[in-house]
């Protein structure tokens, strides 16, 4: 079936943000889609304190789209004696991989063995691609290759859920799915009190309290965060991104800490699952955000999408640090959220 129409959702442009670092080192304004209204003045806010600083260091420290596979052997010796010669063949799975598309390549493979069944996460490179179609293209040969050169296997299935596919997961959270994004910011006192109207040690101490002993109470996984998946979906949604990858994508921690007389306050994200080329960035909206964020100009495979997910990154840091600034204040929070959301309709 083909789409008919268009769900619509409110899109509106929040900074620019003020990014430092080895590839992305510039202002950016960035497009968000969401329902929740107060989104767009609480994360402008960060953008402003970006602005007010030296600016966001956002970095990418680990890159890899998985798909993992499940193949079933007689027994489980069977089954050990196979994964330690997997190990041995990279070079004859990298050869299967590249001969499904130009832009994947095979950087490593993790077994999990249960009972009889072999779980095998294939982590791949896939360029300007999010690269769900290509993975599973490549996956899909890799099977056919092992069947083939290991008759004591039977197929079970090409997507094994070690993947993990849009699920939360220690494993996603640990080795990264899509890319790892570092992002960080050094706020002198003055500009905390002006702007985010609070003090260092107050987003210092809330950060201890919410996000890391709320966390641990709510039996939180490998997550230690107020709202990453706020600024992630509408992210997404703006440059049309497999809006479902959220789920794997809310995971992550966030830091904060007094340098001197400043706040330090990161974010890490090991799962941003972005993209600059294939479905959904064809439509005439996401071309027009891409385009607006710098996201289209390079012809080297891999820097676009690169650029992207820096950006998410810094956008999920200023949406994080403009809410814990607001929940230090009684009353703040919910007086933002009854003006934005019911004054203004």
């Amino acid at each position: 079936m083909e789409a008919t129409s268009f769900a619509n959702v409110p899109m509106a442009k929040i900074g620019p943000i003020r990014i430092k670092g080895m590839e992305v080192n510039d202002d950016v304004v960035v497009q968000l889609a969401t329902y929740e209204t107060t989104l767009w003045p609480s994360t402008n806010r960060g953008a402003i304190v970006s602005r007010a600083c030296n600016g966001i260091n956002a970095i990418i420290t680990d890159e890899r789209m998985t798909r993992s596979i499940a193949l079933q052997a007689k027994n489980a010796t069977v089954a050990l004696n196979i994964k330690e010669k997997l190990h041995q063949q990279r070079n004859a799975l990298q050869e299967v991989t590249q001969k499904t598309g130009r832009f994947v390549k095979l950087v490593d493979l993790q077994v999990q063995i249960i009972g009889n069944i072999l779980f095998i996460r294939f982590e791949f490179t896939t360029g300007d691609a999010s690269g769900h179609n290509m993975v599973t293209k490549a996956s899909d040969q890799l099977v056919s290759w092992l069947l083939a050169n290991y008759p004591q296997l039977s197929y079970i299935s090409v997507s094994g859920n070690y993947c993990v596919d849009k699920k939360v997961s220690a494993v996603n959270a640990i080795r990264g799915r899509g890319k790892k994004v570092i992002a960080e910011i050094v706020i002198p006192r003055d500009i905390c009190i002006k702007l985010l109207k609070t003090t260092p040690e107050k987003i210092v101490e809330l950060n201890i309290k919410k996000n890391y002993l709320g966390s641990i109470a709510a039996g939180s996984l490998m997550s230690a965060n107020a709202h990453f998946a706020n600024m992630l979906l509408a992210f997404y949604l703006a440059t049309g991104q497999d809006a479902a990858n959220i789920v794997e994508g809310s995971q992550g921690i966030v830091t904060a800490e007094l340098q001197e007389d400043n706040l330090y306050f990161s974010i890490t994200a090991p799962n941003i699952i972005v993209g600059t080329v294939g479905n959904g960035k064809h439509l005439a909206f996401a071309k027009e955000n891409l385009e607006l964020m710098g996201c289209t100009n390079q012809a080297e495979p891999g820097i676009n999408s690169r650029r992207l997910a820096i950006i998410c990154g810094a956008a999920i840091l200023c949406g994080e640090l403009s809410l814990l600034a607001a929940l230090t204040n009684p009353g703040e929070l919910v007086t933002s959220h009854m003006f934005f959301e019911r004054n203004n309709r």
